[in-house]
């Protein structure tokens, strides 16, 4: 099986080779894939390009330990939840290639990160110890081999950082903590906004334009993406200034039927997102997602919202 270093240098020209030969590897290697593979009745060798690989419901990884092959788990990230109950968890063979694959992909959006400051209006990571954005967020400072730059509700030593600093500057936020943060304050600095979604319950949702449009209010010179990643996912997507999502070359998100887990759907219109993320090479690449999107002829896609039945989830509760 590739290790995570060739992931990265995975093309077009040689992606569903390498897609194939994972999912092979998990379909034998593992058991909870193994057996929806089976209950579904698919076969792995009557399966000979990405698009036909069945993808895992994403509920499993609430309900079962996802994992392919035998190893002690060096980590695990867990989903925040409502009540507690139905958290996902994604169990991590190894930290340091989690972490080396967010730099990977942040650093093709954004050039060289050490160029940046960072900061996150998140909650406080020892508060969030199983959180994989937290995680990825804290790598990142100590990678700039910057001090602390997490903030919760102290929104005026956050402006006060921005305003003072002398490097370009990165501002991970939830939603409605962004949202909260500019309703009080401005600043014209330069300053790239990643916002990573989420209202659920603290705010009235709105659609992303609105989202961006409030933020813009507040970042007067700022640029204003969000991110896409899940606990489930090792990888992550960041989107353009109007929200429409590139993710890494090794990285696939296929529409699907919203009422049926095995058909396809047609690009352009809206539908349920499968995403195949090969540096998922302990769990399970294959996912079917609970969100609703649009994936556009290029590869790139929107999110447009959740499935009904879907739970409340997401960063945005964190706080």
């Amino acid at each position: 099986m590739p290790s995570i270093e060739n992931i990265w240098d995975i093309s077009e020209h040689n992606f569903n080779e390498i897609a194939l030969k994972i999912f092979r590897f998990q379909a034998k290697n593992n058991l909870v894939y193994a057996q929806y593979l089976n209950l579904i009745d698919q076969e792995a060798s009557k399966i000979d390009h990405y698009t036909q690989i069945p993808c895992l419901p994403i509920t499993f990884f609430k309900t079962h330990k996802v994992v392919s092959g035998d190893f002690e788990s060096a980590l695990i990230f867990e989903s925040s939840s409502t009540t507690g109950m139905g958290v996902s968890k994604n169990y991590l063979q190894n930290v340091s290639q989690y972490h080396h694959n967010c730099l990977q992909i942040i650093e093709q959006k954004l050039g060289d990160i050490r160029e940046y400051e960072i900061f996150g209006l998140l909650p406080n990571y020892l508060e969030r110890q199983h959180s994989s954005l937290v995680s990825m967020v804290e790598f990142l400072m100590h990678h700039n081999k910057q001090q602390d730059g997490f903030y919760l509700y102290n929104h005026e030593a956050l402006l006060d950082r921005i305003n003072t600093s002398t490097k370009k500057i990165l501002l991970f936020g939830v939603s409605f903590a962004l949202l909260d943060f500019a309703e009080q304050h401005t600043t014209t600095k330069e300053i790239t906004v990643i916002e990573t979604g989420g209202m659920k319950g603290r705010k009235k949702e709105i659609t992303k334009e609105e989202v961006y449009t409030e933020l813009k209010t507040a970042f007067i010179n700022g640029t204003i993406i969000s991110e896409y990643g899940m606990t489930e996912l090792l990888s992550q997507a960041y989107s353009n200034d109007i929200g429409i999502y590139t993710g890494p070359s090794w990285m696939k998100v296929l529409p699907r039927a919203d009422n049926d887990p095995l058909s396809h759907a047609v690009a352009g219109q809206s539908a349920a997102l499968n995403i195949i993320d090969l540096a998922n090479l302990h769990s399970c690449c294959f996912i079917a997602t609970d969100d609703l999107g649009k994936v556009h002829h290029n590869g790139q896609f929107e999110v447009l919202g959740r499935l009904d039945y879907a739970d409340i989830r997401g960063c945005s509760l964190m706080i």
